[in-house]
C-alpha cells in the first residue's frame, strides 16, 4: 500500500464554443508518488507521457502545484532546477521541459492544462514567463480547494463545464500571481508607509499635494518612495493622484450639480478645459457626455 500510486486523471475535449470562450481545458488530475516509485505512470495516454531521461514537448500550457516531496525540473530556458513543496511550475507550448519527483522522497501533485487566446495574451504581455517559471507561493489552502473543483467538474463533464473549467484556470493564475506579487512585501513596514502615502492621497484629493511632500512627511526619500511605491500599486505616485481624481470627478459628476467648471476647479485641475482633455482621454467621452450617460438622456 505505502507504494500504490493514488491518482485521478482527467483528460477533456472542448468543442467550438468552449475555443471561442477564450479559454479551455484539455487536463486537469492529480497524483501521489510515494518513494522509489518509476515516473511517470503508463496510464497517461501517449501524448502526455513521456521518458524522464528524454524530456517532452506538449503543445498546451499547464500549471503544476507540488503539494509535498520534492524533485527537479528543467526546459529550453530553465536550467536544472530543485523543486519543492509549494512551487508551482508553469508549462509552456513547444517548449522541451522535463521534471520528475525524487527517488527518495516522491512528490505529490495537481496540475491542468490548458488553451487559448486569453493565455496567450497573458504570456504575450509578460504575466507569465518561461525564463522564470517556478514560483513558490507555499502551501495554499484556496489553490488546492480549486484544484479539487477543477477534477470534480471534469469528472462529471455535464453541459457548460469547460465554462466552470476557465474561471478555475483564471482564477488559478490570479491568485498565483497575486501571492507572488505580495510575497515581495513581506516587509510590513514597507506597506505600512504605501498604506499611508494612498490615504494622504485619497484625503487631499482636492490639493495638488506634490509627491516629493508626501515622502517628506514619511521621512523617506522620494526615489525610493516613487520606486517601491510603483512595484506595488502598479502606479508611480503622481499617476495614482490623477487616478484618484479620475474617480473623484466621476463621482461628483454623478451625484452633484456642479459645473464641470466648477468640478475642475474643487479638484484643483489646471483648467476646465485640462480637465476635459483628461477626462476624455481616460474614459473616450467628455465630463458631459459621462453625466448624460449616468443620469440618462432625459435627466
Amino acid at each position: 500500500m505505502l507504494n500504490r500510486i493514488n491518482q485521478n486523471l482527467n483528460y477533456v475535449v472542448a468543442n467550438q464554443l468552449d475555443e471561442l470562450w477564450g479559454l479551455f481545458a484539455t487536463t486537469i488530475g492529480y497524483q501521489s508518488f510515494k518513494s522509489n516509485l518509476n515516473y511517470p505512470p503508463k496510464q497517461h495516454p501517449t501524448s502526455y507521457w513521456f521518458n524522464p531521461k528524454n524530456g517532452r514537448v506538449l503543445q498546451e500550457y499547464q500549471l503544476l502545484y507540488i503539494t509535498s516531496g520534492e524533485g527537479i525540473f528543467e526546459s529550453a530556458n530553465c536550467k536544472s532546477t530543485k523543486i519543492v513543496a509549494g512551487d508551482v511550475i508553469f508549462l509552456f507550448p513547444g517548449e522541451w521541459h522535463n521534471y520528475q519527483p525524487s527517488k527518495s522522497k516522491g512528490w505529490d501533485e495537481y496540475w491542468i492544462g490548458f488553451k487559448g487566446d486569453f493565455i496567450n495574451t497573458l504570456f504575450k504581455n509578460n504575466f507569465i514567463n518561461k525564463k522564470n517559471p517556478i514560483i513558490n507561493i507555499g502551501f495554499n489552502e484556496q489553490i488546492i480547494t480549486l484544484y479539487k473543483q477543477g477534477i470534480e467538474i471534469a469528472s462529471f463533464q455535464k453541459t457548460a463545464y469547460q465554462h466552470l473549467l476557465a474561471g478555475i484556470i483564471s482564477h488559478l493564475i490570479a491568485t498565483i500571481c497575486y501571492i507572488e506579487k505580495n510575497n515581495a512585501f513581506r516587509d510590513k513596514e514597507v506597506i505600512i508607509l504605501i498604506e499611508k502615502a494612498r490615504l494622504m492621497m485619497r484625503a487631499n484629493s482636492e490639493k495638488n499635494i506634490r509627491p516629493q511632500e508626501i515622502a517628506i512627511s514619511l521621512n523617506i526619500s522620494y526615489s525610493w518612495f516613487r520606486r517601491i511605491f510603483k512595484q506595488y500599486t502598479g502606479f508611480s505616485p503622481a499617476q495614482y493622484q490623477m487616478e484618484i481624481k479620475m474617480q473623484h470627478s466621476k463621482d461628483l459628476l454623478s451625484s452633484s450639480t456642479m459645473s464641470i467648471k466648477e468640478i475642475s476647479f474643487a479638484l484643483n485641475f489646471l483648467s476646465a478645459s485640462y480637465f476635459v482633455t483628461f477626462f476624455k482621454s481616460k474614459t473616450g467621452m467628455s465630463p458631459s457626455d459621462y453625466r448624460i450617460k449616468v443620469h440618462g438622456k432625459n435627466h
